[in-house]
Parts: structure tokens; C-alpha cells; sequence
């Protein structure tokens, strides 16, 4: 994968650290939800990011945005670095950074109306004034797809679907460049996921917007991303073009993941074969020694015991991390 200059996002060995305290005489512990990562996105392009539940996949999102203060390691957005930066100064990146949420039952304000959700972000950043601002409003529930008369309507009265095209329509309101879509597809119908999926890539080949894209969904990754990041335990464990990843994955914990994908085809199903991991997930606060996958790699010698394995590049296009690769 040759990484092109000057990427609109560039994360370096990017850290997130969470102190937990479990009594007043006990010595704090340290949760490592991300630990070292490193990849680019490009303007206008889609960066898949996979992995198990607890992986530290949307932690690496809220990070970026500066939801999280990052424990070490730098944010680069469009050649500034924002790793340190205060409120104040990131308020000008709040508008060119934005999130689609999880869940959509919870991330709209029941108390507010539609029109309210919207507009919130274009009054908090002084865009748009008097009936040029309803006009906005009104375009933008036209551009997700939803009804001029929705707009004096409440949340609950929305389905699933209906209420991600309002969290959509609300992180385009500013007209961002970069959008973090933290699994909008996993809490709705396989019906509806579609329906979203086209809406996003629709206003990307249009606005040239970039998505870091957080999903369990591999067929989806697949379908939608230019590149692929494979998390587990808080480390980036492999990373690669989008072609590269499915027909030449490396690492064991990635070929478990894409072995679980189901297959359509009856025939290829059956002579597929699905690579099933022993054992749980380690607890990030008391991480293995060495590579975090090696207490359930079928495949783990000494060395993975006593050293974490670093990111190496095969060629051009995929780098893992893996010291039997």
C-alpha cells in the first residue's frame, strides 16, 4: 500500500489509556484500549476498521475526533497536528470532523424535534442565518431521504433506519471533509443497511467526503472501503488495500474473522473452512506478554511470547503484524 503524500488524516502510534480504580487502597490499573496504531486516509477515500467487540475499534474513532484526550501518539488532520490542542483551538476542526453514531435509538435527543437535531451544529458554528437555515434543514432531510413534513417530528416517532438518516443528515449539516461512521449499519435491519450503505457512498463519490469506517460487517467493509484495518486487544494487527486483505490475508486472527463471513453459494460454503479461535479475549487491563493474540493463536512459538511484533510491510500494499509472517 503506497501511502500518499500529504493524507487529509495521519495517525501516529496513537495511544488511549483509561486509569481504573477498584478500591482506595489499590494500587490504579491502566486499560489499554489502543495501543501504538498507526495508518493515513486520504481525501475522499474509506478506511475499513474491524475487529472483535471490546478491540478498541471505536475508541480509535472517538480519539481522533478529540472526544478522548489520546494517552500518546499524534493526529495529524490536513497537516496540523491536533494531539494537543484545547477546546478553543479545536473548535475550527469540529466542523470539518464529524460522527455518525452506533446507535440510533440513543443518540438523538428525545426532547428535541428533527428540525432542533439538525440544526443544532449550524447554530453551535454560526452557518447559515434566518430562512437560508430552514431552507438547509429542509435540504438536508430531502438529501437522506426522509419527508419535508418530518421535520416537527420527534425521534421515537422514527424507525431504525429513518433515525440513522437523521444522525447522517445532522454530521453533513456543517459540510465536513473527514466523517468517523461508527458501526451506522449494526443496530438496523439487513433490509435497511443498504439503504444506508448507498446514501454514504452517494454523498462521497459527490462531496469527496473521507469515512474511517468502524464495522463487524466484513461483506460490508468489503463492499464500501478503498483499505482494511484488522484491530485486536487495542493494537493494529494487520492493514492493507481493500483486494489485497481478501485474497491475501496473513494474519491468523484475520483469516478467523473472514472464515466466520457467510457465504451464499451452498457449494463454496462447503468447502470453505472456518477457522475457529480457542479460548476468550484477553482483558485489556492485564494484557499477554508479547503478541496479544498468542494466548489463542494455534500457532504461537516462544518469540511471540517475548515480543510484541511490530508492523512490517510485504509489499506495497499490505503491512501485519505477525512474527511468523
Amino acid at each position: 500500500m503506497i501511502e500518499k503524500p500529504n493524507p487529509l488524516l495521519q495517525v501516529e502510534d496513537l495511544k488511549m489509556y483509561f486509569p481504573i480504580k477498584s478500591g482506595f487502597f489499590s494500587k490504579p490499573k491502566v486499560l489499554k484500549a489502543v495501543d501504538n496504531v498507526n495508518f493515513s486516509i486520504q481525501k475522499g477515500e474509506t478506511m475499513g476498521l474491524v475487529g472483535e467487540s471490546g478491540c478498541g475499534k471505536t475508541t480509535v474513532g472517538r480519539t481522533i475526533l478529540r472526544l478522548y484526550n489520546p494517552t500518546g501518539g499524534k493526529i495529524v488532520y490536513g497537516g496540523e497536528d491536533l494531539t494537543h490542542l484545547s477546546d478553543k483551538e479545536m473548535f475550527p476542526y469540529r466542523k470539518k470532523m464529524q460522527m455518525i453514531f452506533q446507535d440510533p435509538y440513543t443518540s438523538l435527543d428525545p426532547r428535541m424535534t428533527v428540525g432542533s437535531i439538525i440544526e443544532a451544529p449550524l447554530k453551535v458554528h454560526n452557518l447559515y442565518q434566518g430562512k437560508d437555515r430552514e431552507d438547509r434543514v429542509r435540504e438536508l432531510i430531502q438529501m437522506v431521504g426522509l419527508k419535508p413534513d418530518h421535520i416537527n417530528r420527534y425521534p421515537h416517532e422514527f424507525s431504525g433506519g429513518q433515525r440513522q438518516r437523521i444522525g447522517i443528515a445532522r454530521a453533513l449539516a456543517v459540510e465536513p471533509e473527514f466523517i468517523v461512521c461508527d458501526e451506522p449499519i449494526s443496530a438496523l435491519d439487513v433490509s435497511i443497511q443498504a439503504q444506508v450503505i448507498n446514501i454514504l457512498e452517494e454523498f462521497q463519490e459527490k462531496f469527496h467526503f473521507s469515512y474511517l469506517f468502524i464495522s463487524h460487517d466484513l461483506s460490508m467493509v468489503r463492499h464500501i472501503s478503498n483499505k482494511v484495518g484488522v484491530m485486536y486487544l487495542g493494537h493494529l494487527i494487520e492493514y492493507a488495500s481493500v483486494e489485497e486483505m481478501y485474497q491475501n490475508m496473513q494474519h491468523p486472527y484475520t483469516k478467523s474473522l473472514l472464515s466466520a463471513v457467510p457465504i451464499a453459494d451452498p457449494k463454496k460454503a462447503a468447502e470453505s473452512q472456518r477457522v475457529v479461535l480457542q479460548g476468550d479475549v484477553p482483558s485489556p487491563i492485564n494484557p499477554p506478554s508479547g503478541c496479544p493474540f498468542r494466548t489463542r493463536c494455534p500457532y504461537a512459538k516462544k518469540v511471540c511470547e517475548e515480543q510484541v511484533p511490530q508492523l512490517k510491510k510485504l509489499n506495497e500494499d499490505h503491512m501485519v503484524a505477525c512474527h511468523l509472517v
